[in-house]
């Protein structure tokens, strides 16, 4: 048997391939050398402009609010980050190199508590975890504790809790704080049995960079000079005709004045309700209830789901799509000649005022009850500057149903204030949920969603099945 071996490959065609080989060689050292070099490129970029934030939270991002307090500095500010070596917290670590890399007057220095065992001790009596920081300039400074950064919130009424991330918030917060040279003052009248105030609503204050201070005009002449606007939160019994009078002149002369105040059980608030009557708003008698399941949550007709109106207090809540829950609110009247009165929060024309109040037996509408609709929150002015924000409800703030509204109540009172208050630039940052939010929904709306999930689904379901069952079995006879 003879085999035949193929012929050797001409040399010039093994010269070919030899230089293609080596073009293939030097293309890749070149693809290689360019993607080092990019690397390391982007290795020396700040943060921010290498990394996207795609998480649901948006962690990893500022708000544009933090960029025009962070951009507009003019003093230096230094961030003390407190941690041990390799304890760092990515998300902080992060967050932080945004803000150094949004202002030449920001700078971010790194203390090891192990090498630096005293460091804290000048701006903080507190233990301090690891990843706390310190916000210094000049001579003032604010502690940031790791635990006011992730917040936990218990859920007694679930027995559950709720996690965020406020870094954000709480580090533009200090700055702005160490950067003012004054900070407005808000001053809570007390003497009348007024409740404390809600720890959301407490700690909003603080980290706006509100003062506050409770005083009682039962020993006062006077409402104080530095007093950027006066808060009454929930009163449980009536002002004297002397405090009316001179909070009605102290808002008359350019004063602002903040008020939460509902219907009142075995008592009437007729002197504090009078500020009111002088510019063209009244009180309904009684608690008002809605009567349009469209209009209130669970189940309940006396917690309402108010119609916002547009106005630079609300517009952000209604471009978010936020609803605020109202719950035991005193039913305003305004007058059609109250040119200086503005309706903030509306209740349907189904509504109406039980004139019981608290003595209600039914929700259903009786005979003397008073036919609405209804303002629940109102706003009004005067020729002098002055001015009144008014919500008829002592309970929308409390911490409660302030979460079941997704925060939307205290970024309701806080737009409020700042409005009166003129700081329009004031930050409100929202904490940024690492769990849940609630969805409030209307009762109607909660109805119709048990239908469709319990009923029309299932039988969706079910009818489907059933048609596919049919359809297979009348083929299988055809094919027999």
């Amino acid at each position: 048997m003879n085999f035949r071996f193929p012929d050797k490959k001409p040399k010039q065609e093994n010269g070919f391939a030899v230089r293609g080989g080596s073009y293939s060689i030097l293309i890749t050292a070149v693809v290689l050398a360019l993607l080092i070099a990019v690397n390391v490129l982007v290795s020396v970029l700040p943060s921010g402009m290498t990394r996207l934030d795609i998480s649901a939270a948006n962690l990893y991002s500022v708000t544009s609010q933090t960029k025009s307090v962070v951009n507009n500095l003019d003093q230096d500010v230094t961030i003390y980050w407190i941690v041990q070596a390799n304890q760092e917290d990515s998300v902080i670590e992060n967050l932080l190199s945004k803000y150094e890399s949004l202002s030449e007057h920001l700078t971010v220095v790194k203390k090891n508590p192990d090498t630096y065992p005293t460091f804290t001790a000048e701006y903080t009596d507190e233990t301090v975890a690891n990843n706390s920081l310190i916000v210094e300039s000049g001579d003032k400074s604010r502690y940031i504790a790791y635990s006011s950064i992730y917040l936990t919130e218990a859920d007694y009424t679930t027995y559950s809790y709720s996690y965020s991330f406020d870094g954000e918030g709480a580090i533009t917060s200090a700055i702005g704080y160490v950067t003012s040279e004054e900070l407005p003052k808000i001053y809570t009248l007390s003497g009348h049995g007024e409740s404390d105030l809600p720890s959301s609503f407490s700690s909003q204050l603080t980290r706006e960079n509100y003062e506050t201070e409770s005083f009682s005009l039962l020993n006062e002449d006077t409402i104080p000079e530095d007093a950027a606007a006066i808060l009454i939160y929930a009163p449980t019994s009536d002002i004297s005709d002397k405090e009316a009078e001179l909070l009605l002149e102290y808002v008359n002369n350019g004063g602002k004045l903040l008020v939460f105040a509902g219907p009142v059980q075995d008592s009437e608030l007729n002197n504090l309700y009078s500020l009111l009557s002088s510019y063209g708003v009244e009180r309904a008698e009684g608690i008002t209830v809605e009567g349009d399941r469209d209009h209130y949550a669970f189940q309940s007709p006396y917690i309402l789901l108010p119609e916002i109106e547009s106005s630079d207090i609300t517009d952000p809540l209604i471009s978010g799509n936020y609803n605020v829950l109202v719950p035991l609110a005193q039913g305003l009247i305004v007058a059609e000649d109250a040119s200086n009165a503005a309706a903030l929060l509306t209740t349907s024309d189904s509504s109406y005022s039980k004139a019981a109040g608290y003595s209600m037996e039914t929700y259903e509408k009786e005979e003397g009850d008073t036919d609405g609709s209804f303002t629940v929150g109102v706003s009004v002015t005067n020729s002098t500057g002055g001015s009144m924000i008014w919500y008829g409800s002592s309970l929308m703030l409390e911490d409660e149903y302030n979460s079941y509204s997704s925060g939307a109540n205290l970024d309701l009172a806080m737009n409020s204030l700042s409005s009166l208050v003129g700081e329009t630039e004031s930050v409100s940052i929202r904490s940024k949920s690492l769990s849940y939010n609630y969805l409030t929904i209307s009762d109607s709306t909660a109805s119709v969603l048990k239908v469709i999930m319990i009923g029309v689904l299932p039988a969706a379901f079910l009818i489907f099945g059933i048609c596919v069952i049919i359809v297979r079995r009348q083929r299988n006879y055809e094919e027999k």
